[in-house]
């Protein structure tokens, strides 16, 4: 199965995704960490584009041929990269989740932008007008949202386990 997590920096996602890979003992997949990792090795202002997402659609592609899970972290912010990730799992001959996460207290949202901390190191974070003007496509084929700014992370965790194992 492809757990394919996505929505604003903020909403929750990298939180949510990890316990939800840790839980289900599934492979998980980070964007950001492969970006970060090729900004390392070739010139930053070079990895700007689909490179993060193409070496995780790979990975994730020959995780889920070995019959494992794979929970997928990105901003999934536009309508290509959400077909990509459902066609690796059609490719994998593997059942998709797509879950978007919503962060609706613009406070919170804020609040959260701006007290947290890069946890890869070299990787910067964005600032709260960089998030308010982020291109963010409507998400249609989304398995389920959730608004995070109403529920705790347990609380979260629960109703998204719930989705998976009600939706598996």
């Amino acid at each position: 199965m492809l757990i394919i997590f996505g929505g604003l920096p903020g909403t929750g996602k990298t939180t949510l995704a990890k316990l939800i890979a840790k839980q289900l003992k599934a492979v998980y997949l980070r964007v950001d960490t492969v970006e970060q990792a090729l900004k390392k090795c070739s010139n930053p202002d070079h990895v700007t584009g689909p490179e993060g997402y193409m070496v995780c659609y790979a990975i994730a592609l020959d995780n889920l041929k070995l019959g494992l899970s794979v929970v997928a972290d990105s901003v999934n912010s536009i309508a290509i990269t959400r077909n990509d990730w459902q066609k690796v799992a059609k490719d994998a001959h593997h059942p998709v989740i797509e879950i978007e996460l919503v962060c609706s207290d613009p406070q919170e949202h804020q609040h959260r932008i701006e007290s947290r901390e890069a946890d890869i190191p070299g990787h910067k974070l964005p600032q709260w007008i960089d998030v308010l003007h982020r291109d963010y496509e409507p998400w249609q084929s989304k398995s389920m949202t959730l608004d995070t700014s109403e529920y705790s992370v347990h609380e979260s965790v629960t109703i998204i386990m719930d989705f998976i194992n009600q939706n598996h």
